[in-house]
């Protein structure tokens, strides 16, 4: 009778979750676009907090090898010492890199810049004159460029008229709003060097603090089955991650070899843009290639069409050896799965979702992978699994589990 009494509570509570999650749905979407407000703002407020817990992130497996260090000259005494000096050597270094980057490149590309601006007029009068000597071979095409040239002349005038003018006091509000924008982003952005720091030096604390949580409402068997899935998110990240940064670093010293050596100005501006761009998978070598293309384009036809092919080969130089090389088959997806994850979180989340879509692309589809294996093994159809591994040459998904080692909340090596 109370093994009956059990099951009905049970089922009641069931049906009470489903009951309350419709609700919860049927609500979220009739108030969607009030829902989305207020989840926009608080991301606003917690934007520090995220900034500096990605910073941290990035700092952390340089925090934990300093570690190492120091406690081989402690000897293993006075560990809350070594742990704090771990964490501030971390932050100093991580500042220096950026303060030298930023001192080797943003002069030099400040030079570039002043150059294009004083060298833009005659650029663009030197491409004006190459268009019409190539066409004053072919009339049609000059009277139609002509023509063609002139509406757009007088497009500008009425927009200038019509839409500008008139509107000018509500475009000067949304540049203000811009520029109070940009200052809201660096403020954060300070912010975050500061929450990093905290977070670098409380990492261990705030570690054992989720692994209280995670045992206080999960039982040891699905505690060890999520800690194992967020050590092999947090190895997919940062496997990615810093494989992606070193890839794109070696790219833009290549760039900005290959550009001096053909004798582009702006040298060191394109091997930046296509640098930073590269770290966007797939698409980011081209979204980096156009604006460079069209300022070369104005600076010489020749050296835009040269551009173009240089380009086309460091990427395949890139594509098949120095990105295997450095990233191996880091995230184990096909090529499909690569381009949807863009594609998908980058419609999302922007550039943002681009970057960051093919890692957590990689550990949804591991997760799926793993539920379907072992649905499969619960009802003994592992056949399944051995014919789809022997037609498509799959590997078994499913990693070995360790024994309730807590990999998930312990400082990464």
């Amino acid at each position: 009778m109370k093994h009956e009494t059990g099951k009905y509570i049970k089922i009641a509570v069931i049906a009470a979750c489903a009951v309350i999650a419709c609700i919860s749905f049927y609500f979220l979407i009739l108030r969607y676009y009030g829902f989305s407000k207020w989840v926009r703002h608080m991301m606003n407020i917690i934007e520090p907090f995220i900034y500096g817990a990605v910073m941290a992130y990035l700092l952390t497996p340089m925090a934990n090898r300093f570690e190492k260090g120091l406690d081989g000259i402690f000897k293993g005494k006075r560990k809350k010492a070594s742990e704090g000096l771990a964490a501030l050597f971390a932050f100093i270094v991580g500042l220096l890199i950026i303060l030298a980057v930023i001192m080797l490149i943003i002069p030099q590309l400040i030079d570039s810049i002043r150059g294009l601006i004083k060298t833009l007029p005659a650029d663009m009068a030197n491409a004006q004159r190459y268009l019409t000597e190539v066409m004053g071979r072919q009339p049609e095409i000059l009277n139609w460029a002509q023509d063609y040239l002139t509406d757009i002349n007088k497009s500008i005038n009425s927009f200038i008229n019509t839409q500008l003018m008139p509107n000018i006091k509500t475009i000067g509000i949304s540049v203000m709003g811009g520029v109070a924008s940009v200052v809201v982003v660096f403020k954060n952005i300070l912010l975050g060097v500061i929450i990093a720091l905290y977070i670098l030096f409380k990492r261990k604390q705030f570690a054992a603090q989720v692994k209280l949580i995670f045992h206080s409402i999960f039982k040891d068997r699905l505690y060890r089955l999520i800690a194992d899935e967020f050590a092999y998110a947090d190895k997919m990240f940062n496997g990615f991650f810093m494989g992606k940064l070193k890839d794109s670093a070696i790219i833009g010293v290549l760039c900005f070899i290959g550009c001096l050596i053909l004798g582009y100005r702006a040298s060191l501006l394109i091997a930046v843009i296509i640098g930073i761009t590269n770290i966007i998978p797939f698409f980011g070598p081209f979204i980096g290639a156009v604006p460079c293309a069209l300022l070369l384009l104005l600076e010489n036809p020749m050296h835009c069409l040269t551009f173009i092919i240089f380009i086309i080969i460091l990427q395949t130089l890139d594509g098949n050896v120095i990105g295997p090389k450095i990233l191996g088959d880091t995230t184990g997806l096909s090529s499909f799965w690569v381009l949807f994850s863009i594609i998908f979180f980058g419609a999302l989340w922007g550039i943002v979702g681009m970057v960051v879509g093919v890692p957590l692309f990689a550990v949804i589809y591991d997760i799926i992978k793993k539920m379907v294996y072992a649905g499969l093994k619960k009802r003994e159809k592992t056949e399944l699994i051995v014919q789809y591994n022997d037609e498509f040459h799959a590997e078994v998904p499913v990693r070995k589990q360790k024994k309730s080692n807590g990999s998930l909340f312990k400082g990464r090596s």
